[in-house]
């Protein structure tokens, strides 16, 4: 899978544009600031995020590709800095929703709470995101920023699709590519292709 195909993907699972995708294909290096203000707390609080959208089962989840780090990155390097900002707000705000639904931290809830909340927050984003689009319609700068829970369902996807984990235990991968073969048979349930 090529990551301009990637991108569009997972902007269609999350309804809208990747953000940072245009300069993560022209080359990320942002003029925000050179560190977002990640802690080591915060980084493990996205893996569980991650984890939470890509959990392990018959093949490792999120948390095993390092979705947390590669978060960290990406927003550094590619956001600019109202996204930076709409980003590591939006991680305070994740726990404040925790601890508004089950009344403890996101890290202290269980798998089921953990995705009850993001739930939620789908909901959320999907509401704040449209009316959004229709504020930036039209504009070419200074675009409000997406809901953070899109930008951290965006990254995780990207981050685990990307990674060694997802591209090589996720989906099928041979290393060296072999002849094309376009009557390849398919099985139902066969893994996608990653390149």
């Amino acid at each position: 899978m090529e990551r301009r195909e990637l991108l569009k993907q997972i902007a269609l699972l999350t309804g809208g544009l990747v953000i940072g995708g245009e300069l993560f294909l022209s080359g990320c290096k942002t003029t925000a600031k050179a560190d977002a203000g990640f802690s080591a707390a915060s980084i493990a609080l996205l893996d569980e995020v991650g984890e939470t959208i890509i959990p392990a089962t018959a093949t490792p989840g999120a948390k095993a590709a390092q979705v947390g780090d590669f978060m960290k990155i990406f927003v550094t390097d590619c956001y600019t800095a109202d996204e930076q900002a709409a980003f590591t707000k939006g991680i305070i705000q994740l726990e404040e929703a925790s601890e508004k639904m089950h009344k403890k931290s996101f890290m202290d809830c269980d798998a089921q709470q953990r995705k009850d909340l993001l739930i939620s927050l789908e909901k959320e984003a999907k509401a704040f995101n449209e009316k959004v689009k229709a504020a930036n319609e039209g504009k070419k700068e200074n675009k409000l920023p997406l809901h953070y829970y899109t930008m951290m369902k965006q990254l995780t996807l990207f981050g685990f699709f990307t990674s060694k984990t997802g591209a090589t235990e996720t989906l099928r991968h041979i290393q060296v590519p072999g002849k094309y073969d376009g009557a390849y048979p398919y099985k139902k349930g066969d893994k996608a292709w990653a390149e």
